[in-house]
């Protein structure tokens, strides 16, 4: 069987010890069933991370990484949550449509879109792309605030709804609190389930591609964030959104979730004390972003040559 081709993009501006976790994971990918390319939005602002790009790109032949031309909007993440606005959530949005663009002009099979924060089991997109869904998220957990409950990236409704509702439907606490922990609970099961929102960890094939999913804002939706316009456009298009739940990411919200990291890597049965970042993995180079299919202002790169179920 001919192995498909994934481009996997990211834009990044992530601190060191993180942003070489996730390299590590994705040094680690099996690619059983595909080829991969990367592509990284360096929005890097710690010289340390630009350098650690640099260095995957070296051991890496089917990279290329971008830097961004817009001036830079600060962004500050701390051990209780990580801050947004407005201005950078559309510049992300930029990014990630930048990618799309990429994944389209180099014809691939699909797009893992992937945040710098998450580290993977090593089958991860061998197992999405099984699925032959046209847009399907790995799960991971975080919990959001400290003292809450872990959560999903996942939703059923509208900006982070998990409660199933109809449009008219009135529902007691009792109710509403059933709802939740019903779904909580399945997606704490392993499969595959449809859901109303996704983000941060998606694999999209190229039919999502060419049917023209995009993070760029529905001007007539106050939704938050650039995952819900994503979402809120493939259902108009027709896409069906899914989730696989079988084997979750690790999500390193906090600096402080580095100290559970070993753990999560031995129960993928990674040895926590190797790196894979000093071997070289032989990868495809993709083709050359062709001029028109990439927006200009969004700067310049540099490259090697180189079985489904339903809510409940």
């Amino acid at each position: 069987m001919e192995q498909q081709r994934v481009l996997i993009a990211s834009p990044i501006r992530q601190r060191p010890d993180i942003l070489e976790a996730w390299l590590e994971s994705l040094s680690r990918l099996h690619q059983q069933s595909y080829t991969a390319s990367f592509a990284f939005f360096d929005d890097n602002d710690d010289e340390h991370s630009r350098q650690l790009l640099l260095k995957f790109q070296r051991e890496h032949p089917a990279v290329r990484i971008y830097r961004s031309e817009q001036q830079k909007v600060a962004y500050e993440c701390d051990e209780t949550t990580h801050f947004w606005n407005e201005h950078l959530v559309w510049r992300v949005a930029a990014m990630k449509d930048f990618c799309i663009q990429a994944a389209l002009a180099d014809q691939v099979d699909a797009l893992f879109l992937i945040d710098s924060d998450l580290v993977l089991h090593p089958d991860t997109v061998d197992r999405l792309l099984a699925t032959e869904k046209d847009i399907i998220a790995n799960i991971f957990w975080t919990i959001w605030e400290p003292g809450t409950v872990e959560m999903p990236q996942v939703w059923v409704q509208d900006v982070y709804s998990l409660i199933p509702k109809g449009r008219n439907e009135k529902l007691t606490e009792e109710e509403t609190n059933r709802r939740l922990f019903q779904v909580l609970a399945q997606l704490r099961q392993p499969g595959i389930y449809e859901v109303g929102g996704l983000g941060a960890c998606t694999l999209i094939k190229r039919k999502a591609l060419e049917a023209g999913v995009s993070f760029a804002e529905i001007p007539n939706v106050s939704f938050w964030g650039e995952d819900r316009h994503f979402c809120v456009r493939a259902a108009a298009l027709g896409l069906k959104l899914y989730v696989d739940t079988r084997k979750p990411a690790f999500h390193l919200y906090r600096p402080s979730d580095l100290n559970n990291l070993a753990a999560y890597l031995r129960s993928c049965d990674i040895n926590p004390d190797s790196s894979p970042l000093d071997s070289k993995h032989k990868v495809q180079v993709s083709s050359t972003i062709k001029e028109n299919g990439r927006p200009a202002t969004l700067g310049t790169s540099s490259s090697k040559p180189s079985e489904s179920r339903q809510w409940p």
